[in-house]
């Protein structure tokens, strides 16, 4: 079969183009489980050690060319990943956390060097048994009343651990289960009153229960780990209207002598609320056995004798006095009574004995809470004191001997015998703080008897501690200084605050508030105080911070100070001169300054000291060390001394200063200064040159001076051709055009003048115009007598390359000089490859003026 010329053509290019062809590579997809491939459904758990190969990226191109791997991420997302471009293996570069991300989107591509295939992955991260059971909404204070029913729900603890399957499950759990009235549901957290047991107020007004929340454990680091957390809840039970009064100092025993007045007081019978969390008041009565010779304050209790001695029947009276609370409407009032036996005696033989459990005693123990209530009683002291001899022979006080004004004894007048109260009076100063143990001396004393027997018997009460006190630092500012380059996490300072409390409410946990604590973090144990990881301090931006440091203890009691922090400065600034280009302008006798400024925050590293590290001639300058002014040697007076030091003709000086701090380490920068040396009198001659030298260091000032005479020039103008307008129009006269005929100079003058302004043109002619009056010698310069007529302007003839040796002597030479920093790979260059040409033109025109006299003048 034949083809056409054309159709044999199009074959040929098919072919060709066929023979040229590349395909693309492509990965391998070996499925789930799969180690290598193209990263199809895998997942890697999150508690995966950072540096580990987790895969290999695996393809292959159809022509056989060796592959290269990549993988990549999406702008702003973290890089986790790292491959080798050639054998594909990628290794895990930043620790996972599948609470924080539980997919990474990911990247891959294969490229032959001429196609590149790229494909998006979903890498799935799994989870481990890493976080720790949380609590939330602590503290757990619980107020409950003390007739709660057993079995009652009392409180619900609630812990949160972040992980999912049995890592994230949490039971519950109490810590000491056999001495507790509680018990709890393992799986809602519900904290219950067991069963047949009930809360006293009287007993206990607080159960502190601590609650462990257990997750159901699982895999960390190919470890089975099981992870827990402790709580404590708090609970405070109430009291209600649940106990009868009860008496105070029982049994009551009176004594009436034959001496005694009718309407004396025999005793006083004292009775309480037994429900001290919110007592009622009571009232006395008596019910019987007094026949008539005894009465009761309803309100005091103090029972009185109301006949004289003489006149009563019996020797012992037995009286009953009941007492009864008055309550809310509606509800019963509860009533106690009590006997009280009064005997009827008057011998005096016996002394006051104490006496208790088991009988006489004169040493008594107790251990007690701190900080009771007001009129708590101390329940724990059984003791009776008892005269046996009768009337007012057995009359006698009770006082306690010791610290003053913290307890009280009932009764403190007894007859015959009584029993002993001793009632709270002062709550702050029983302080577990300040004594450990209490010591008094319980004193009885006869009142009337001219032996005035006595006894006494030691109280020793036993304080216990409760969180009753603030933690305080033991300073109200803390102060500390840092250099700025410290690193992150550095130590700043410690602060130590002081719970007196014991147990958990002496521990004390540090935090820290305010502005200036961004970059700054405390240890919530140790209280040391550190600077944040990624905090990088800087003296010149902030020199000074201060925040509030705050200590809490477990129960939310918590006190202040405040941290002052000082940067301390770091001489980490290089002295920097104020202009990249500095030309200065020396007239003899008077110094220049240069300026180098540091922006260190503080002495020394901020000062500069100035020297001269390279100058040729060496001998012709000095430099003030501290000021920058930069002067003559003291032997050189006049120009004339300047030139036998050297052949510098010009009088223009390349120096190489450097500008050092005084830091340590110390920093320094060089710079070029070029400076020109003039003469003050020379500069004097003409208040052109003095506008002219000037302007030289402040091109922008001769430019503003020029701008401004040109305004001028214009509004003149302006005011000029209005004023000629309006006269016109008011005149109605057309006025001849006015002509201005200047005569034109000769070619060859005017060729020998652009010749020599060809010679002389340099970067200081394009800016100046100079202007002088011809020399005068009948009159000074300040002559106030008419200028002559000007004439038409002559060029000069052309300036010698050479001077003579008779040439006329110098005049003023101005030069522009600069301060330029030196770069480190540069030097500057050598005086040879400089132009000859240096004077400035306002010496030579001056020169030309001094030759030729003409006056008048003006060169462009």
């Amino acid at each position: 079969m034949r083809f056409g010329p054309r159709a044999a053509l199009a074959v040929g290019l098919l072919r060709l183009c066929l023979a040229q062809a590349n395909f693309a590579p492509h990965f391998f997809d070996n499925g789930v489980g799969s180690t290598n491939g193209n990263m199809a459904l895998f997942s890697l758990p999150e508690d995966t050690p950072v540096g580990s190969h987790v895969y290999t990226l695996n393809g292959t191109d159809p022509e056989g060319d060796p592959v290269s791997y990549h993988i990549s991420f999406d702008p702003g997302a973290r890089i986790v990943f790292s491959t080798d471009p050639n054998f594909g293996n990628i290794t895990l570069v930043e620790e996972l956390d599948r609470e924080r991300e539980d997919e990474i989107e990911a990247i891959i591509s294969i490229s032959d060097g001429l196609n590149l295939v790229a494909e998006k992955v979903m890498i799935l991260v799994t989870d481990a048994n890493d976080e720790v059971p949380r609590f939330i909404q602590e503290p757990y204070i619980v107020q409950v009343p003390e007739d709660i029913p057993a079995g009652s729900s009392v409180f619900k603890v609630h812990a949160v651990d972040k992980d999912t399957g049995s890592g994230g499950s949490v039971t519950y759990f109490l810590q000491n289960m056999q001495s507790t009235k509680f018990a709890m549901d393992h799986h809602s957290g519900v904290l219950r009153l067991q069963a047949e047991t009930t809360l006293d107020y009287e007993k206990a007004r607080a159960h502190f229960v601590i609650v462990v929340a257990k997750d159901g454990g699982g895999r960390l680091r190919g470890a089975d780990v099981v992870f827990s957390a402790t709580t404590t809840v708090t609970v405070n039970v109430e009291d209600v209207q649940d106990m009868a009064p009860v008496f105070v100092g029982t049994p009551y025993y009176g004594y009436v002598y034959e001496d005694t007045v009718p309407g004396s007081e025999v005793l006083t019978v004292v009775a309480m609320d037994g429900d001290r969390g919110k007592p009622n008041h009571i009232l006395y009565s008596l019910l019987n056995g007094s026949d008539g010779a005894f009465e009761i304050n309803e309100t005091s209790g103090a029972i009185l004798v109301t006949q004289s001695p003489a006149q009563l029947q019996r020797e012992v009276y037995e009286l009953h006095v009941q007492v009864t609370e008055v309550s809310s409407p509606g509800i019963p009032a509860a009533q106690a009574m009590v006997p009280v036996t009064i005997r009827i005696v008057d011998l005096n033989n016996h002394p006051p004995t104490f006496y208790g459990e088991s009988g006489p005693q004169n040493r008594f123990e107790l251990s007690m809470y701190e900080h009771p209530p007001q009129g708590e009683i101390l329940r724990g002291l059984k003791i009776t004191v008892n005269d046996s001899d009768q009337g007012a022979n057995a009359k006698f006080n009770l006082r306690l001997v010791g610290p003053g004004g913290i307890f009280r004894v009932v009764p403190q007048t007894v007859l015959n015998e009584a029993q002993v109260t001793i009632i709270v009076e002062n709550s702050a100063a029983i302080d577990f703080e300040k004594f450990k143990v209490l010591t008094f001396k319980l004193l009885a004393i006869e009142v009337s008897t001219p032996e005035k027997f006595s006894s006494t018997a030691d109280v020793m009460i036993q304080l216990l501690d409760t969180n009753d006190n603030v933690p305080k630092f033991t300073s109200h500012y803390y102060i500390a200084r840092i250099p700025e380059n410290a690193p992150g996490g550095s130590n700043v300072v410690a602060v130590t605050a002081v719970d007196p409390d014991t147990g958990p409410w002496g521990e004390v946990r540090y935090s820290i508030y305010g502005s200036g604590a961004d970059l700054f973090l405390v240890h919530p144990s140790t209280g040391i105080i550190c600077t944040q990881p990624w905090a990088s301090l800087d003296a010149e931006a902030t020199a000074r911070y201060n925040f509030y440091v705050k200590a809490e203890d477990t129960e939310g009691r918590y006190s202040m100070a405040e941290v002052l922090i000082t940067l301390l400065d770091v001489n980490d600034h290089y002295p920097q001169f104020g202009k990249s280009i500095q030309e200065k302008t020396m007239v003899l006798g008077t110094p220049v300054k240069i300026e180098a400024i540091d922006r260190d925050a503080e002495e020394p590293n901020n000062l500069v000291d100035y020297s001269i590290t390279h100058a040729e001639p060496a001998n012709v300058f000095d430099i003030d060390a501290h000021t920058g002014e930069i002067r003559l040697k003291n032997s050189i007076h006049s120009l004339d001394a300047l030139n036998n030091v050297t052949c510098n003709r010009d009088y223009t000086w390349s120096l190489e200063v450097q500008a050092k701090d005084r830091g340590s380490p110390s920093f320094s920068t060089t710079a070029l200064l070029k400076i020109d040396i003039i003469n003050t009198e020379m500069l004097s001659q003409s208040p052109m040159d003095t506008f002219l030298m000037q302007m030289k260091d402040n091109p922008m000032k001769a430019v503003g001076v020029l701008a401004g005479i040109m305004a001028i020039i214009v509004a003149t103008t302006v005011l000029i051709s209005t004023a000629t307008f309006w006269r016109n129009k008011k005149s109605n006269k057309v006025l001849p055009v006015r002509r201005v005929l200047r005569k034109r100079p000769s070619p060859a003058t005017q060729a020998v003048h652009i010749e020599w302004l060809k010679f002389n043109r340099t970067k200081a002619a394009s800016k100046f115009v100079l202007r002088e009056d011809p020399p005068n010698e009948n009159c000074n310069n300040n002559s106030l007598g008419s200028p002559p007529v000007p004439r038409a302007p002559a060029p000069p003839p052309p300036p010698t390359m050479v001077p003579s040796v008779g040439a006329a002597p110098w005049t003023v030479p101005t030069v522009s000089g600069s301060l330029t920093p030196l770069q480190p790979q540069q030097s500057p260059k050598p005086k040879a490859l400089e132009s000859p040409i240096q004077p400035a033109l306002v010496s030579e025109l001056r020169q030309k003026f001094e030759k030729k006299s003409i006056a008048n003048k003006t060169y462009f």
